[in-house]
Parts: structure tokens; C-alpha cells; sequence
């Protein structure tokens, strides 16, 4: 994974909260919110958190006595979840390495973490440190992209991008969001981090956006897909998105358009 894979700072993470949740996450994010509350956790951990959507879909299923810590690595991304979600004194909000957790051993029933794992420069080392700071019996619920077939806007937007950069054509989505889909991979992962109970399941979702502007905006100016199009040719980051809009209206039509996204949602209990 290339370094500026993560980097989410700017204007990217408004452009991700604003385009890129509505469109991709908060579906899921109200499934993950369900599987975290559905076992009534007194003590959470969310890593990787971004901007928030899981944070405002799981906070109010939470109990009044529950606390509730919210982590991201990046921390431009972690003060706008903060400003976005308002007062609540039951969340702790802390910079953190999913990687090298600043909390004791057993301190939590769950640990969350939303389309982040694929990020992890190495995901045992990762799942070790959630299955470390979870009570026994406790859950790691996370998910992670399908394929990049399986998600209609994110494979029209990557070759519409490299018809841009046919020499060098930026890869960020297929590489890091869609780069880790193989199931035996993520269990075999698991396993060695200590987890043995592990549950996996496809889920297929619709992606929904008023027009095929605002899909091409999220995804080339609301991810690190910017830094790469940016780093290839600043000047050039209105016509790929242009290019991507023009591919999504091709495949999906004029006015609000609807697209197939997929992913794999985990449960693996220590």
C-alpha cells in the first residue's frame, strides 16, 4: 500500500463525509451499529472511525452507563467525527494506530471497525491488538470491500481515472478499498491473531447518489484517490472527474443514479 493511501486531510475529509458516507457507508453502517448493540456491550472500541457515520449510528443503541471510545489514525479525519456527532460524555475521542492500541489488555466487550482493516500495513498485527484489548467472550466486528467487480461506481471511476493516466494509472481503489477480499485470506489472518470463532458474511447493498457528478466527486476528490491524481497531474483532477462522470452516466444514466456495492461484514469472538 502506497503511503498517500493514507492520507485523508484537506478538503477530503468533508468531501468524504458529505459524498462518500450517504453513498457507500452508512447502510452499512447501520447493519454494523446493530451487530455491536445486539449484545448490549458496556465498554466499545471503534478503530479506523473516519468521519463518524458509524459513531452516529451506534451511539444512541448504546446503554446510558456504556462507554465508548472512537479511534482513527488519521486526526483531521477524527476532529471532524467529533464536530459532526455533538456532546456526548460517554464518548472518548483518541488518536490511535489500530496497530499499537494505547489501552490495557481486556478492556473492552466489542471492537468495531468499518472498512479500515484494509488498511492496515499488517492486519494480524491488527486483529492481534483487537483481540488483546477484548474481555474473553468479547467481539471484533469489522468489515471489509468486496472485489471491485462487485461495486459498480468504484470499478467504473478507476478505469475512467486511468484513461487519464494511461501510462500510470492511479490504482488507490482497487489496490487498498477492493485489495483485501479474499474470505480463506481473512480467516487464515484471524486465526493467527488468536481468533477462532470467526463468522463471515457477503452482504450486497445499492449505492444511491442524485447524479453521476456526485458519485464522481466523492470518489476522485473525497479518498486518497486525489493524492494519487494530484501527485500524476494537479491540474488534471477536474478532468478525471469529469471523465468519471461521464463513465458512471454511460453505464447508469442521466439524473439520480443506482449502483450494486458489496462487501464482507466479520464477527470473530475471542
Amino acid at each position: 500500500m502506497a503511503e498517500s493511501d493514507k492520507v485523508f486531510a484537506g478538503s477530503i475529509p468533508k468531501f468524504y463525509d458529505t459524498l462518500m458516507v450517504p453513498l457507500i457507508f452508512e447502510a452499512y453502517a447501520a447493519n454494523m451499529a446493530g451487530l455491536v448493540a445486539s449484545s448490549s456491550p458496556r465498554a466499545v472500541l471503534e478503530t479506523a472511525a473516519g468521519s463518524g457515520v458509524v459513531t452516529r449510528a451506534l451511539a444512541p443503541r448504546l446503554g446510558a452507563d456504556a462507554s465508548y471510545v472512537v479511534t482513527d489514525l488519521n486526526q483531521p479525519m477524527l476532529d471532524y467525527a467529533a464536530t459532526r456527532q455533538g456532546f456526548d460524555g460517554r464518548i472518548q475521542w483518541q488518536q490511535a494506530d489500530a496497530l499499537g492500541l494505547p489501552f490495557e489488555d481486556a478492556s473492552f466487550d466489542v471492537v468495531c471497525c468499518q472498512f479500515g482493516a484494509m488498511f492496515f500495513p499488517d492486519r494480524t498485527a491488527g486483529y492481534a491488538e483487537a483481540r488483546r484489548v477484548l474481555r474473553l467472550g468479547g467481539r471484533f466486528v469489522f468489515s471489509v470491500w468486496d472485489r471491485i467487480e462487485e461495486n459498480a461506481f468504484a470499478d467504473a471511476v478507476t478505469d475512467a481515472v486511468a484513461g487519464v493516466f494511461p501510462h500510470d494509472p492511479p490504482r488507490f481503489l482497487a489496490r487498498t478499498p477492493h485489495g483485501y477480499h479474499d474470505v480463506a485470506l481473512i480467516r487464515e489472518e484471524l486465526r493467527r491473531a488468536g481468533f477462532v470463532d470467526i463468522a463471515i458474511e457477503t452482504r450486497a447493498e445499492l449505492s444511491r447518489a442524485p447524479s453521476a457528478r456526485d458519485v464522481a466527486t466523492a470518489y476522485c476528490q473525497g479518498t486518497p484517490l486525489r493524492n494519487e491524481i494530484e501527485a500524476r497531474d494537479a491540474s488534471l483532477l477536474q478532468l478525471a472527474t469529469d471523465r468519471a462522470m461521464q463513465a458512471i452516466t454511460s453505464r447508469h444514466g442521466e439524473g439520480p443514479v443506482t449502483g450494486k456495492i458489496q462487501a464482507h461484514v466479520i464477527v470473530a469472538a475471542a
